[in-house]
């Protein structure tokens, strides 16, 4: 009989939650042959994810996932054997009490928020005891051995190293994108970013290299609309100015989303979920930190940076350092920029080696398996 997994989810920050959780849910039901459920509290988000979804059931099959609506008391089903809350999100009134009730209580993680802070490996794995008596343990994911890994599907990189010029050609083609010889792709998935303009700028005037950036819907489209002198961007609009090619695509689902990674020459992503899909795209990247009170996400951007400049030159990692700071602590970009352009050949070695680097590593849903059988 098939253990059964319960995953909640709370959509808080519109689609990194359900990304990162969506994820986890169809990689455990695929490859670790394991029964799903996946509560979310709103499945608004969740449909432009998984386009196939009904956002007013209260419970349908996504794609060998059960997917439920998040119930406001816990009644009638019974709790899995593995019972995870995504992201510190309070799970639903009575289940903690169901959970104790059961004959052998559930194994409940709190599956956190990744980070590269040093204090992550000594978290992970760490019991948090319970009123009711239950326990709750904490689960990082993260870049090191002592962390709980990546999520990454078995097939992803195969994959993706499949994806040749005529698929890359035939992908963009059905977005509407074409892409002229000579001309640089750019991705942007980010929050609302004031430097934009100022980095649009440089790319405009740039007399060596032509730029067509690709500009799925979000919220970075009110600052887009600003630089160009335009209302509201429809999707599927293209601009130019001078160098720069600016085109609007609409949001796709998750795998698209990784063929439109693949398919680009730099990524610049947000949060966490599509931050963790541009180091599987293996090519450099800018990474816009969801922002947190006091600035305390400067911190886990200097962690990231740290970790991941390792093996760059000095000249090297200081331009992406300068980069990274400069678009997530509203800085100049346009000398960052620049500045980066005369490392362009090692950053997109290094950006493989990376990937090949925790690609070697277990992935995320592999770890949590292995967590809740060592448990047993």
């Amino acid at each position: 009989m098939k253990a059964t997994w319960d995953i909640f989810c709370a959509v808080v920050d519109n689609y990194g939650d359900i990304g990162v959780t969506w994820r986890l849910a169809r990689q455990l039901a695929a490859e670790h042959g394991l029964a799903v459920r996946l509560w979310v509290d709103d499945l608004q988000p969740f449909v432009r994810l998984c386009p196939t979804a009904d956002a007013s059931a209260e419970q349908q099959w996504q794609q060998g996932v059960q997917v439920r609506r998040w119930p406001a008391r816990w009644q009638g089903d019974a709790p899995g054997q593995v019972v995870i809350g995504a992201f510190a999100c309070q799970l639903p009134d009575g289940l903690a009490e169901a959970m104790a009730a059961q004959p052998r209580a559930p194994l409940w993680l709190n599956l956190d928020y990744l980070s590269a802070e040093d204090w992550v490996e000594g978290c992970h794995g760490l019991p948090s005891p319970q009123a009711n008596g239950l326990r709750k343990m904490f689960f990082f994911p993260g870049f090191s051995e002592n962390t709980g890994g990546l999520l990454r599907e078995a097939s992803l990189l195969g994959r993706r190293e499949a994806f040749g010029a005529d698929a890359r050609t035939a992908f963009l083609r059905g977005l509407g994108v074409e892409v002229q010889p000579d001309t640089r792709l750019i991705s942007l998935f980010a929050y609302e970013n004031p430097q934009l303009g100022n980095w649009l700028d440089v790319l405009a005037a740039d007399g060596s290299n032509a730029t067509h950036l690709l500009v799925p819907h979000g919220r970075i489209l009110g600052d887009l609309g600003q630089w160009l002198g335009e209302g509201e961007l429809a999707v599927g609009a293209v601009h130019r100015r001078g160098a720069l090619t600016v085109q609007v695509l609409p949001f796709v689902s998750q795998d698209d989303y990784d063929r439109l990674l693949w398919s680009c020459d730099f990524n610049a992503v947000r949060g966490e979920d599509s931050f963790v899909r541009a180091q599987w795209a293996g090519a450099p990247m800018l990474w816009h930190i969801y922002v947190q009170e006091e600035n305390a996400h400067w911190e886990k951007l200097d962690a990231f940076l740290a970790l991941y400049r390792q093996g760059l030159s000095d000249a090297a990692g200081q331009a992406l350092v300068e980069l990274w700071r400069a678009w997530n602590m509203d800085q100049a970009m346009g000398q960052a920029w620049q500045n980066l352009q005369a490392h362009w050949p090692e950053l997109r070695q290094h950006a493989r080696q990376w990937c090949a680097a925790q690609a070697a590593r277990p992935d995320l849903a592999t770890r949590l398996v292995q967590f809740y059988r060592n448990s047993l």
